[in-house]
């Protein structure tokens, strides 16, 4: 073949590679397989009004369940975070924004359900509301409002400070389930828990303080100090294998302590919890291991999702073995 020729071919043959090229980027297929694009980034506009931390209120047949939801944007792509009827905030393997409606999936295995719950809702002005399918006796219904900032400005001034337990009984408390057959006691001075019983509440409310509580957790027990009924401090014998901030002295799901401080099972200690607005630092037998920071919503086990409003210190009762208290005492701040 003269050298004329065997260029002629080679340009012949590179003509129709180019073609059949860009006749398949035109069409979105090469050699008849589709071509894996993945999927749009969302609309920033769309996304917006949806974007940020939400308290929800399920409603479901029997009853309503507080729960929390925070939505972002993460390098073009939505993500979502969940804090459900129990448990720590969880991120959500599915969540899509499209014409004006938001939908999300809960996974059946967080919701000791059959089936996963899907959540679809709109925006109404400045709350969202929906429905979600899944729960049994569904569909349920759902709502939220935008999470308050609790943004608070300067020191606040101290009152008086309020003993919560008279180291004799129950007065000032109540349990959540008045007719269980597990039940708090009072020993030596000292409440204890019942395990597997119900929540004790206290019948006050407060909005900022300190709070002093003493405790003793047993081994392989499991507690925690719910500050405004909706944010818990965690006590554990038996969570080591659980991330940090399940760990005592965690705020449950959200923060970590640090340093974390041994266990010390059978042993007393102490709590000095400060919260004003958001912000909250615990000290551990006079260690500070949490210092000033964010709660970023409630965490499972609260009693409402109204983050707004004063609400009770309240003692965790349901879980394993026991732990005992002394020593409850507050200090409002003043309004």
């Amino acid at each position: 073949m003269s050298p004329r020729r065997l260029l002629t071919l080679l340009c012949a043959l590179l003509f129709v590679l180019v073609f059949v090229t860009l006749r398949g980027s035109a069409s979105g297929t090469f050699g008849g397989a589709p071509r894996a694009f993945g999927p749009p980034a969302p609309d920033a506009t769309g996304a917006k009004p949806f974007l940020g931390r939400w308290d929800l209120t399920l409603k479901g047949q029997d009853r309503e369940y507080p729960s929390w939801l925070e939505i972002r944007l993460e390098e073009g792509k939505l993500a979502a975070q969940m804090v459900g009827r129990w448990g720590n905030a969880r991120p959500l393997p599915k969540i899509e924004i499209s014409n004006g409606e938001v939908s999300f999936v809960s996974p059946k295995e967080e919701e000791d359900s059959p089936s996963d719950w899907i959540f679809v809702g709109k925006v109404n002005g400045q709350s969202l509301s929906g429905s979600v399918t899944g729960p049994k006796g569904g569909p349920w219904t759902w709502s939220g409002v935008p999470a308050p900032l609790l943004d608070k400005k300067g020191t606040p001034k101290w009152g008086k400070p309020v003993a919560l337990f008279n180291g004799k009984d129950l007065t000032g408390w109540k349990m959540s389930d008045p007719n269980s057959t597990a039940v708090w006691k009072v020993e030596s001075g000292t409440l204890v828990s019942p395990g597997h019983g119900p929540e004790l509440i206290n019948e006050q409310k407060f909005q900022d303080f300190k709070l002093h509580v003493e405790f003793n957790c047993g081994a392989n027990a499991n507690s925690g100090v719910y500050v405004r009924g909706r944010y818990e401090v965690q006590i554990e014998d038996n969570s080591i294998q659980e991330p940090p901030s399940h760990h005592t002295g965690g705020v449950y799901g959200f923060i970590a302590p640090s340093p974390e401080l041994p266990r010390k099972p059978g042993e007393w200690q102490t709590f000095d919890i400060t919260l004003i607005g958001r912000m909250i630092t615990v000290v551990q037998n006079g260690k500070t291991i949490i210092d000033n920071q964010e709660i970023p919503g409630i965490t499972g086990g609260a009693l409402d999702s109204h983050e707004e409003s004063p609400g009770p210190i309240y003692l965790q009762g349901s879980e394993d073995n026991h732990v005992a208290y002394r020593n409850i005492v507050i200090t409002p701040a003043k309004e």
